[in-house]
């Protein structure tokens, strides 16, 4: 698992991965401080109502597609020519595979929080917010995570079946889509696309989760299980399609 690892930050170093983690994430952040300070009047709940305007954007239309940029990066190189069966005839377990990449797409959507974390900190101070943000939002922020990487399970799935590398981008868009329409049903919490977006609190000054965060958790938990579990067996199944 380890050399499965290694050889996929190998495949990162000098790639367009870089930049789409860096400049994506900018522009959910500059319309949200946009919108705050454009409404000033209205938002008067300091880094609370700032993070509405900021995860407004982010969670509900960016964070599902970049996450499936970066899934789709991650079956690029495999997806040319006969690299894939190369890939598979390797004395490595198709479990190892998978994990191997998966992992690094989590820790990947991690870095993608904490730099989103920096830019919203670097947006209320820029603003003229005084002190830091409440813990409150470092919790959403960490159960956001928790949910994105449920996102990332379903892209990955998707990204390894769909050998185009757009395909997954767009059904990460129609993800967060319906991620958004069912975080606002009582059984949004067990729609995997509406995980992050309830973790997040997007939007919304008051807990999204109330007194669900253990439901949260389990839910989340279950799914990461479940969906790669699946997503091991198609691989097997699809490896040399």
């Amino acid at each position: 698992m380890i050399v499965s690892i290694r050889c996929e930050t190998m495949k990162c170093r000098g790639t367009l991965l870089w930049p789409a983690l860096f400049l994506i994430p900018l522009i959910p952040v500059i319309l949200g401080t946009g919108n705050y300070l454009g409404n000033l009047d209205m938002l008067r709940s300091g880094w609370y109502s700032l993070w509405t305007q900021i995860s407004l954007f982010y969670s509900n239309f960016f964070f599902a597609p970049l996450i499936g940029v970066y899934c789709a990066f991650f079956w690029r190189y495999e997806n040319f020519h006969s690299c894939r069966n190369a890939l598979f005839t390797s004395p490595v377990s198709y479990g190892t595979i998978y994990m191997g990449k998966y992992l690094m797409v989590c820790a990947v959507t991690l870095f993608s929080q904490l730099w989103l974390t920096l830019l919203y900190l670097a947006a209320g101070i820029l603003a003229g917010l005084p002190g830091l943000p409440p813990c409150d939002i470092v919790l959403w922020i960490l159960r956001g995570t928790a949910g994105g990487f449920v996102v990332a399970a379903i892209q990955f799935i998707l990204a390894s079946v769909f050998r185009s590398f757009a395909f997954p981008v767009v059904l990460g868009v129609l993800g967060g889509f319906t991620g958004l329409l069912a975080a606002n049903r009582t059984w949004g919490i067990f729609w995997p696309y509406s995980l992050m977006l309830l973790g997040m609190n997007a939007n919304r000054t008051e807990d999204m989760l109330g007194g669900s965060l253990p439901l949260f958790l389990a839910v989340t938990f279950a799914c990461l299980v479940l969906i790669n579990l699946a997503g091991v067996r198609i691989l097997k199944k699809t490896a040399v399609l």
